[in-house]
């Protein structure tokens, strides 16, 4: 079976792992003219580090990421008020990771390249437009290099073009733009001490907009030596009125310092912090409604196209990892690709879609909001009833990360 991926993101590159680990041959049209190391960092959760150690990358990854071992919740003055152990100190049977999302990007391309060849992957190919038969889709792409437009045949089409996906804009023209909650989060990396023990992720403030996140991706390369850093702060503007700015524009020096002034954390310094950041750049806070279906006929969305999540509970990533097994699974297992695509949307969409709907709630993160609406820590038990409620929603928790069967593809499901 030939499948054709747009997009060449996390999501895209590990769906053509998973697809090729399956027995099927897909190939990777990606829309910017080269892939490069590029971004800050993210975090991906034990069930989705468990998908990747099962494609055979568990050294790969173990090598660019650091384990975190626990999660730290504060309020605006750095003092405590809940946390939680992480990854295998939590019970996982695999870690979670905290990794320069260009180094993961970086990982997963080397390994489809060498494993699909070194041609299974296109830049420059801008989406345009599909057409399917009863036999197959034939999708449109403009090279971006040479201005002609360019055609491939597939049996599939899997949009993983992100929060604009070109894809799902063709199954849902009326969708319109994406949901912006009034909050910017302003991001860097920087050289600076490990925060606590060095391996906690620190979360600091209420709600959003109103709220401080910091942790490791890179140790020191020499030993009392500066890790490096991923930060992110959110801050609050006004929604309405002017157009909402998509550019990722760069924060002056003048406007960070205005950002910090109500901010005095004991345990970092954010001055230096943001004054040792290479850049600080300027993101939205964004998702989508929920869609009622993803897959029409041969066509299908993953990751970001059909589940952009506002950034509660470091899920996002995750999520789409799950996406790409879970497609590969359902495809091996059923007799063809549009019967294989209502299974995968049966299992996935309904999960992820209360995720979606849960992150606008805060997820996890409606502790510190919580927290801060009480004037201090919660009352015994109910952080913890909060965190465990939302690992079931995402399917996450402990026993369910260690105990359900593999998404795997084995030698009977790939011979059907």
């Amino acid at each position: 079976m030939r499948v054709t991926i747009v997009g060449g993101g996390i999501a895209g590159l590990t769906c053509a792992l998973s697809l090729h680990a399956a027995g099927f041959e897909p190939r990777v049209s990606e829309a910017a003219r080269s892939i490069e190391a590029v971004g800050v960092g993210i975090n991906l959760l034990p069930h989705a580090v468990r998908e990747l150690s099962e494609l055979g990358l568990a050294d790969e990854l173990a090598a660019v990421g650091l384990p975190p071992h626990r999660l730290s919740y504060y309020d605006r003055a750095g003092a405590p008020v809940w946390d939680e152990p992480l990854g295998l100190d939590a019970g996982y049977h695999w870690p979670q990771f905290s990794v320069h999302r260009g180094h993961l990007h970086m990982l997963l391309l080397a390994a489809v390249r060498e494993r699909l060849g070194p041609d299974a992957v296109s830049t420059g190919r801008l989406f345009q437009s599909f057409e399917q038969t009863a036999d197959g889709v034939r999708a449109h792409f403009l090279d971006r290099t040479t201005g002609e437009p360019v055609h491939e045949d597939g049996d599939l089409l899997i949009g993983s073009d992100g929060i604009d996906s070109a894809v799902r804009a063709h199954l849902f023209p009326d969708e319109g733009p994406s949901n912006w909650n009034g909050v910017h989060m302003w991001r860097g990396v920087a050289p600076n001490p490990h925060l606590l023990d060095g391996r906690t992720i620190v979360v600091a403030g209420g709600t959003p907009g109103d709220k401080f996140v910091a942790y490791p991706i890179e140790d020191p390369a020499a030993e009392g030596g500066d890790a490096l850093m991923n930060w992110v702060l959110e801050v609050r503007h006004d929604d309405s009125g002017t157009a909402l700015d998509r550019t990722n524009r760069r924060i002056t020096p003048d406007e960070a310092r205005a950002g910090l002034a109500d901010w005095s954390l004991p345990w970092i310094d954010l001055e230096r912090l943001f004054a040792d950041s290479s850049a600080i750049f300027e993101y939205p806070m964004l998702d989508r409604d929920p869609l009622p279906y993803w897959s029409l006929g041969r066509v299908t969305l993953l990751g970001d196209a059909a589940h952009p999540m506002f950034p509660m509970g470091m899920n996002g990533g995750s999520q789409s990892i799950i996406d790409a097994r879970v497609l590969a699974w359902c495809l091996a297992r059923e007799d063809g690709p549009e019967a294989a695509l209502r299974r995968y949307d049966a299992i996935r969409r309904p999960q992820v879609n209360a995720v979606v709907l849960g992150n606008r709630e805060l997820g996890p993160e409606e502790i510190i909001a919580r927290a801060a609406e009480h004037g201090g820590p919660l009352p015994e038990g109910r952080a913890e009833a909060i965190t465990h409620r939302y690992k079931e929603l995402a399917h996450a928790t402990v026993e369910q990360v260690n105990t359900h069967d593999s998404w795997s593809v084995g030698a009977a499901d790939a011979a059907r």
